[in-house]
């Protein structure tokens, strides 16, 4: 007979890819397992009309379910990985025994004077660079394909390269699948720049390796070597097109002791069903109500996951108005409305950097999308009773919790505390993205004229007056009488004129029109 408290958690669970962790009364895992479709998998547990003919070890195993957390994944591959690697912390009774490194390949780099590009099952510690485990043959096979056309390396054996400028070149050579440093038709250098930019692609930074590519071929076009430009572009393109694909190297294979005491901790002083495997974090930033960015990042595994980090404009507020609270609402709220209409994945905490009052708002967007996390994802997320959101605020470094307004302290962790540390990491990171996309936006801004900024002036128009008239700042100087009289030509009438020139005239205007600088 299904426990009642199991029966509502198999009602919530999703019909998505993810990880089951059951345990049994006392709270200790008995088994783990993964599912393409977690509702469907879970429930197969407990659709045996007759246990006679179970098996013995099934039978004792549902028997001994008393609550089961789920941890949701973009994939079923993800899934793989997180199975295999919480089968590999925990040990549970139920599991047979299951190891990763017999069943994932990685990529390594040997550590070579010309290094090679292996792909081996077995990972060792030997001064290599390792990328991986991919659950995936075919994105393997991807990847290796595009290094074998655009940044071949040697693939000969032999770990101790004999250079001989006299030796012919192999046929990799000229198939053009090898620079041919045995036969110094490249230098070290050159072959280290081509190792660093397989690095880089393993790496995920695709972005960072197509600029390099970009200004190699602009180089390349000025000196009119016009193959090794158009070998660039071909390059950049091929580039773009494995970036949009997902590339399957989820999770790091192995936890640092240190990462892995912070998350237990913190699964432990928050009252967690999981580990934090995900944490989303907020911050705002601005410049008085300029620029207004709300930003998230993610990290997983205790590390942050650039890829999934994401920044919103904020709408809600007119320019120069300065809402940080409503802020950190809107970001919240368009946050999870898309991760809830994309189905993915949710994280298992969420950390707000800010004090009480910014928690309020944020717990509001929570509230307005029905987000009742407790209840809606059951086994993502702590129990109603356990905070799941929580505020970590500089200077005393206190950590807010939900309802805090009814509570006496806010949360204080040790200095030495690993969960502080954690949390202190992670915040640290979401105010350096927030800043720096609030800078980005704002040299944007900067770098365009500040006529472009008035409603009815486009770009074209915008360079025509200052083709006209030389500046904004002398346009400043003008009455509306005289633009509109000198401006006829160009289309700007007594209406615009006198809309130009106040704007110009404004506070934010006049700063721009005469050069001034923001700061943060």
């Amino acid at each position: 007979m299904i426990k009642p408290n199991v029966a509502a958690i198999l009602k919530n669970l999703p019909d998505k890819p993810g990880v089951y962790i059951m345990r049994n009364s006392e709270r200790e895992v008995i088994y783990i397992g993964k599912a393409k479709r977690l509702k469907r998998r879970v429930a197969s547990y407990f659709r045996h009309s007759d246990f006679a003919y179970a098996s013995p070890r099934l039978r004792k195993l549902v028997e001994m379910i008393d609550d089961i957390a789920i941890l949701r994944t973009e994939t079923e591959a993800e899934a793989l990985i997180v199975e295999a690697k919480l089968i590999k912390r925990y040990s549970p009774f139920f599991n047979v025994d299951l190891k990763m490194t017999d069943r994932y390949p990685y990529i390594r780099v040997t550590n070579e004077t010309f290094p090679r590009l292996v792909v081996t099952r077995k990972k060792e510690n030997d001064g290599s660079i390792w990328f991986g485990p991919y659950v995936s043959a075919g994105n393997i096979r991807t990847l290796l394909r595009l290094i074998e056309r655009y940044f071949p390396l040697r693939n000969c054996k032999t770990e101790t390269l004999r250079v001989n400028p006299d030796k012919r070149p192999c046929i990799e050579y000229a198939l053009s699948r090898c620079m041919g440093v045995c036969a110094r038709r490249a230098s070290e250098a050159e072959y280290r720049d081509r190792v660093n930019d397989v690095v880089l692609l393993l790496q995920g930074s695709t972005g960072e390796l197509v600029e390099r590519m970009r200004r190699r071929m602009d180089a390349a076009a000025k000196n009119m070597a016009f193959e090794e430009a158009a070998r660039c572009r071909d390059t950049i393109r091929a580039l773009w097109k494995v970036s949009r694909q997902r590339v399957s190297e989820p999770l790091q294979e192995d936890l640092d002791s240190e990462t892995w005491q912070a998350l237990t901790k913190m699964q432990e002083t928050f009252g967690l069903n999981t580990l934090p495997w995900r944490i989303d974090a907020f911050d705002i930033s601005h410049m008085s109500g300029r620029e207004t960015y709300g930003c998230c990042v993610v990290f997983e595994q205790g590390g942050p996951n650039p890829s999934l980090y994401r920044r919103f404009k904020i709408r809600s507020l007119a320019e120069g108005e300065t809402d940080d609270f409503r802020s950190m609402q809107e970001t919240v709220l368009r946050r999870y409305r898309r991760v809830l209409d994309n189905a993915e994945p949710m994280p298992q905490f969420i950390l707000i950097d800010g004090g009480p009052v910014q928690l309020e708002f944020a717990m509001k967007s929570l509230e307005e999308l029905k987000a009742d996390i407790p209840a809606k994802f059951k086994g993502t997320f702590a129990p109603p009773e356990n905070p799941y959101v929580a505020a970590l605020a500089k200077e005393e470094e206190l950590i807010f919790l939900p309802g805090i307004f009814d509570k006496p302290e806010p949360l204080r962790l040790p200095l030495d505390s690993p969960v502080l540390k954690l949390l202190q990491r992670i915040r640290d990171e979401v105010h350096r993205y927030a800043v720096t996309t609030h800078r980005n936006a704002r040299a944007s801004r900067l770098r365009r004229s500040v006529l472009e900024e008035i409603p009815g002036i486009g770009k074209a128009r915008a360079a025509q007056l200052l083709v006209k008239f030389g500046s904004a700042r002398r346009i400043a100087m003008m009455t509306p009488e005289e633009l509109a009289e000198s401006g006829a030509g160009i289309g700007v009438g007594k209406t615009l004129a006198k809309k130009i020139i106040d704007y110009l005239r404004s506070g934010d205007g006049q700063t721009r029109a005469e050069g001034g600088q923001c700061h943060d």
